[in-house]
């Protein structure tokens, strides 16, 4: 039986692909509205979540959140209970409820809601994979990164690239947009130069990664290297309070939509 605890964008579906396709789970949710779609499905209590589980996974917000539901289930897992950590919390924060769980694998994922529910996520695991190996293949793309801790490390460095690089194709937009440049112009120039993918991402109308998250992302990063493009992106990504719950895409969409 599996224990899913986080029912946000992400989660929700990700456990609503794992019921489809035959797998036993109980669900849980810090707002319980959130797991109300579950039905019976859905435990009174994280602690009644997992009771009997032999997989724990945990899809939340931060490392905060994450430390919060560790702290209450820690004591309450079988010892063969593996923990699946999916959420984005860096190593520092995986190193250390790696010392409260029996096993633990960190495999936080790439890709957003519009993937979540087709199995088409990259995820990133580290740890001990061969017992959950099934399970992670339900939900997507497994990278094996090397021992616990590496999952999380591989996520930061990617997604510390891809927030940066939005953000500057933002700027480019801006950049266009004073030189005179029809937007339509550079629209067909970046998705059909070396640019592509970035462009892709930082226009697409079905990924929702909220501006406040890639703000939390980059700051692990920056927790534990200095780094002045990210920092300088990071800058940019809180020049508008108003994008905090909108995706990524926004901060593209400021200046695309000006040109």
């Amino acid at each position: 039986m599996i224990a899913f605890i986080g029912l946000g964008g992400m989660g929700a579906p990700m456990a609503k692909r794992l019921l489809d396709n035959g797998i036993d789970v109980t669900v849980w949710n810090r707002t319980p509205e959130r797991a109300k779609p579950f039905g019976d499905r859905a435990a009174s209590s994280v602690i009644e979540a997992v009771q009997g589980a032999d997989i724990v996974i945990t899809m939340l917000s931060d490392p905060a959140a994450v430390r919060d539901v560790i702290d209450q289930i820690a004591d309450h897992l079988g010892p063969e209970t593996t923990l699946i950590d999916m959420s984005s919390i860096g190593p520092k924060a995986t190193a250390d409820i790696a010392k409260q769980v029996p096993a633990l694998v960190d495999a936080p994922v790439m890709g957003s809601v519009d993937r979540a529910g087709t199995g088409e996520l990259i995820i990133f695991a580290g740890g001990d994979i061969s017992g959950v190996s099934p399970v992670l293949e339900i939900l997507g793309t497994v990278v094996p990164a090397g021992p616990t801790g590496a999952g999380a490390a591989l996520k930061s460095v990617m997604i510390s690239a891809i927030i940066a690089g939005v953000t500057v194709v933002g700027e480019a937009y801006a950049l266009a947009g004073k030189l005179g440049l029809p937007t339509e112009l550079v629209d067909r120039v970046m998705a059909t130069g070396p640019l592509g993918g970035l462009y892709a991402r930082a226009t697409s109308d079905t990924a929702l990664f909220p501006v406040r998250l890639a703000v939390k992302d980059v700051d692990l990063a920056l927790s534990t290297l200095d780094q002045p493009v990210l920092a300088a992106a990071r800058t940019a990504l809180l020049s508008d309070p108003t994008l905090a719950d909108q995706d990524l895409r926004a901060v593209v969409d400021t200046h695309r939509n000006a040109g």
